[in-house]
């Protein structure tokens, strides 16, 4: 037998018996899993070939087109910003919502367009509070029926056959559900919309909805967060996120301000437990989101984690994280589902990042804090009519991966002067530690309501326990005044001084001003945290000040994480970058410049045995889909 016939058979022998390191994987959810994990067992790029990475495919947004023709007419509403779609895989299949809202159907393999569908969603003009913004879509296969749901920013739930690209003529009315409708009250759908992809489990499809943050008048549509048959698309379940009568949680809304209060939505990712048939819904602030003395209480479920059943909805545990809400400390992301060991006892649990900086670690089946969460005394405010809770909760542990409060631990100290400059500037507004209450004169928010935590989430490593979060660190000044009567009924609204501003054109606290947090969630520790880029280093530098090394920057997407490495997109100080991460130390080992400014999260997948990764970039005239793969 010559050598050839030898390398022939034994690559056949190779083949027969020993499993292949890379099988065929799919991302069939947003988070790539309804736990939201961001994870995958892929590991074909590895820490030896990714610096090998190259494009393989592009695909142009067909909103690009509708978007060139709005800047031509000078309708420049009529534009979205970032492009922050993060598509699923099923079968080789991609499927993925442009800005403007239509569906589309990619060879997963090659990017080539197999189907295109269009909501026309963009049509019904400017959408509430953040414009035209889809985030994802789901997918629910039942026999030999495969759908794919999309819940629109004009407020309509869509099934889609994943096949053809037709809307399901037995699905509500011609395809469509009309989700303005069925709230409990008259609505203005201009206020109301859906950014996130619709959560699928136990053949119920959950959708919650985004309301315009912004409101002039104390009347506002509820978040109410709804199950829906995925055959007919009848309402199976809806739950209140604003208890009615009778039901628990009405009495932490006094004098009947459950009767016209709003928001109270969850409008980031939600996540489910499949096999317990648990979804678990973070719900935001109410209205409005700076002052509640038209809404006294502790206002369940607000900033609250709620566990449903899946079935029915009913409520199985909830968590409040924030009592009477008056910073926009709104759970921002999706509650990642984490199978973790602690003391020695293996725990089903759930953690939940927030905007303050915190991570709270919950057994995801009874909803007992994994680790106390200490009720702690806060500050008060000063505001007219105001009345907060005297106390919030504060994790035991996790540490919090983010900078919190304004004080000698935080404020910038690169020189002395620089740190007097900042003093003087602090000293012309309230502060201090986190839960520091707006004020008529103005107060220091550290987190602000942008993080901290952020809507692009965590992922964690099953393998390991480590729990990775990109964070930031953007401080906001909130000065409430008095509403004019003749415009609003709200009492008191932001107003006045927003930003602090920085010593000498610098931040006013110390870096990093962006950081990836890795924590161990067997034993809540902290593992290791690193700058998230450059940043303004180089800035630094020319003032003269000694090199601090990397300072990092607020911007981030979410983090993908695979079995052999953590990635995570970033502009940093302009460039558009993303950057593979060693799991274990945070070491960068890998950068990938961008054409455009990343905005989705990254997610990973393989067909025929190639691996590949693929991302969101770019937004306004210009929005792409970029994926990379192996020569």
């Amino acid at each position: 037998m010559n050598a050839l016939i030898q390398r022939v058979v034994l690559s056949l022998l190779l083949c027969a018996f020993s499993p292949p390191t890379l099988q065929a994987a799919d991302w069939p959810s947003y988070g790539g899993d309804n736990g939201s994990r961001k994870y995958s067992s892929l590991d074909q790029i590895d820490p030896q070939n990714v610096s090998t990475l190259k494009t393989a495919w592009v695909w142009d947004s067909p909103d690009n087109k509708t978007v060139a023709e709005n800047i031509a007419a000078e309708n420049f509403r009529a534009v979205p910003a970032g492009f922050k779609a993060t598509p699923i895989v099923i079968d080789g299949v991609m499927y993925i919502p442009s800005s403007f809202g239509r569906i589309v159907a990619l060879d997963a393999k090659t990017g080539a367009t197999k189907w295109l569908f269009d909501t026309e969603a963009w049509s019904s003009g400017r959408p509430a509070n953040l414009g035209y913004n889809s985030r994802g879509v789901a997918y629910w296969r039942s026999g030999d029926k495969e759908r794919v749901f999309f819940a629109t920013n004009d407020a309509n739930l869509w099934s889609i056959d994943a096949e053809t690209g037709e809307p399901d003529k037995q699905f509500g009315v011609d395809g469509k559900v009309d989700l303005a409708q069925g709230l409990g009250r008259e609505i203005d759908r201009r206020q109301y919309g859906v950014v996130a992809p619709p959560l699928v489990s136990n053949d119920i499809v959950v959708v919650n909805s985004i309301i315009n943050d912004g409101p002039t008048n104390k009347e506002m549509p509820p978040g109410h967060v709804r199950g829906f048959n995925p055959h007919t698309g009848a309402i199976e379940w809806m739950f209140e996120t604003i208890p009615q009568p009778g039901d628990f949680g009405n009495e932490t809304w006094e004098d009947g301000s459950w009767e016209y209060t709003g928001n109270t939505n969850s409008w980031t990712i939600m996540s489910a437990d499949d096999e317990l048939g648990i979804v678990y819904i973070p719900i935001g602030t109410p209205t409005n989101d700076w002052y509640g003395g038209l809404r006294h209480g502790d206002n369940l479920f607000a900033e609250s984690l709620v566990a449903l059943k899946a079935s029915n909805g009913e409520r199985v545990w909830h968590f409040q994280m924030v009592h009477h809400g008056v910073w926009d400390y709104d759970l921002p992301a999706a509650p990642t589902l984490v199978d973790i060991t602690v003391d020695g006892r293996p725990i089903k649990a759930v953690a939940q990042i927030s905007k303050q900086g915190f991570t709270y670690v919950f057994d995801r089946v009874s909803g007992e804090p994994v680790w106390p969460i200490i009720e702690t005394p806060v500050p008060q405010s000063t505001v007219p009519g105001e009345r907060l809770s005297a106390t919030q909760p504060i994790p035991s542990k996790p540490a919090p991966f983010a900078q919190q409060g304004i004080s000698d631990a935080t404020l910038v100290d690169y020189t002395p002067q620089l740190r007097n400059e900042a003093l003087q500037l602090i000293e012309r507004f309230d502060y201090g530690p986190v839960f520091t209450p707006p004020s008529l004169r103005g107060t220091i928010n550290l987190p602000g309501w942008g993080g901290g935590g952020w809507w692009t989430g965590a992922a964690f490593d099953p393998s390991t326990g480590l729990f990775y979060v990109p964070t930031a660190s953007i401080p906001i000044v909130v000065q409430l005044e008095e509403a004019d009567p003749e415009k609003s009924n709200l009492g008191y609204v932001r107003g006045g001084a927003t930003d602090i501003g920085g010593p000498q054109g610098l931040p006013i606290t110390k870096p990093p001003y962006g950081r990836i947090v890795a924590t161990n969630l067997n034993n809540g520790e902290l593992e290791w945290m690193v700058p998230h880029g450059e940043g303004i280093r180089q800035k630094i530098i020319d003032m003269g000040i000694l090199d601090p090394g990397p300072v990092g920057g607020p911007s981030r997407t979410g983090p993908l994480l695979t079995k052999t490495l953590l990635f995570v997109a970033q502009v940093d100080n302009g460039r558009s970058v993303l950057r593979a991460f060693d799991k274990a130390t945070g070491a960068v080992i890998h950068e990938i410049d961008l054409p455009l400014p990343p905005q989705g999260t990254p997610m990973t997948y393989s067909v025929a045995g190639k691996q590949y990764i693929s991302l969101a970039i770019g937004g306004g005239p210009s929005s792409q889909l970029i994926t990379l793969a192996l020569p």
